[in-house]
């Protein structure tokens, strides 16, 4: 059996995957958080962005232009969401046991996927963008490959490295650090940890708006309760990677989107998850820390 085009079709799964995953293992590495709202988060900007689309756009092929400047504009609303959920919610239990935050996020996932729910425009049907994007690109082992799959390849490469550079190489980075090695210690250095963590949350909240468009672009549809599906593949690419590790998370990405189109060819897509995560559940009992995990206090 030819498993190339499989492989090659995971790659560009695993990139989508990656990209959400990013953003929920940087607010883990800071916070230590498991914010089970991440995969929300994408959802309500995959509807800003449709909203923008269905404006701008009257069922016609459109420009990189534009879905750049929509790209932005949805990175934007993300990252506004994530950053309010962080100011409202998460901020105020600061110092409240762990599990108590992940209820609270999973509370705040069920209060954005019910108010998606409940506004007339969007609703519980499923929403079809209004872009007829090109299905041509290019050919590799007589597997066709368009050029969006190949857009949201580079985008997640470009991103990641914005990221990396970000954290390793300006003081903001050294600030997120610092906040996610020790938080008191950071304050009194005069490290404003609030500003911090509001950057962090932002940043991911940006990512999964720039996933956002390109799942939207890319499946050519979307519904209020895909966050949770989305949420759940995003954490076990970020696990399987290495949570809290940036480039560990869009590795741990790749690796389930391959698992996921390999056990497909293999054994169906009735069983393509159980065999994804089977591998993984397997990965996991021979590395628990994930593929590039250290020790979980010193990660970022």
């Amino acid at each position: 059996m030819n498993l190339i085009p499989d492989i090659g079709a995971g790659i560009f799964l695993g990139a989508f995957f990656g990209l959400i995953a990013l953003g929920y293992s940087m607010v883990y590495g800071v916070l230590k958080l498991i914010n089970f709202a991440h995969g929300d988060f994408y959802m309500v900007a995959s509807y800003v962005s449709y909203s923008i689309f269905a404006v701008v756009v009257v069922g016609h092929q459109t420009g990189w232009l534009t879905i750049l400047w929509v790209g932005l504009v949805t990175m934007f609303a993300g990252g506004l969401l994530s950053v309010a959920s962080e100011q409202i919610v998460y901020r105020r239990m600061r110092g409240r046991p762990m599990l108590s935050l992940m209820i609270a996020a999973l509370g705040v996932s069920e209060v954005l996927e019910n108010s998606v729910l409940n506004i007339p425009a969007w609703g519980p049907q499923y929403r079809a963008y209004s872009v007829s994007f090109p299905s041509t690109g290019f050919n590799v082992d007589g597997s066709h490959y368009s050029w969006l799959q190949l857009a949201i390849v580079i985008v997640t490469f470009a991103l990641t490295a914005i990221v990396y550079l970000i954290v390793h190489r300006t003081m903001l980075g050294k600030a997120m650090r610092a906040v996610a090695e020790d938080r008191v210690a950071a304050a009194l250095l005069g490290v404003n940890v609030d500003r911090v963590i509001s950057a962090v949350f932002f940043m991911g909240g940006a990512l999964a708006g720039a996933a956002a468009l390109l799942g939207g672009l890319y499946y050519g549809q979307i519904n209020y309760l895909m966050g949770f599906t989305i949420g759940l593949e995003a954490f076990t690419a970020a696990v399987l990677g290495g949570i809290g590790n940036i480039l560990g998370a869009v590795l741990g990405g790749f690796v389930l989107g391959i698992l996921q189109n390999v056990g497909t060819g293999l054994v169906g897509s009735q069983w393509a998850l159980v065999f994804s995560f089977g591998a993984l559940v397997l990965m996991l009992w021979l590395k628990p820390t994930g593929l590039l995990g250290e020790r979980v206090g010193q990660r970022m």
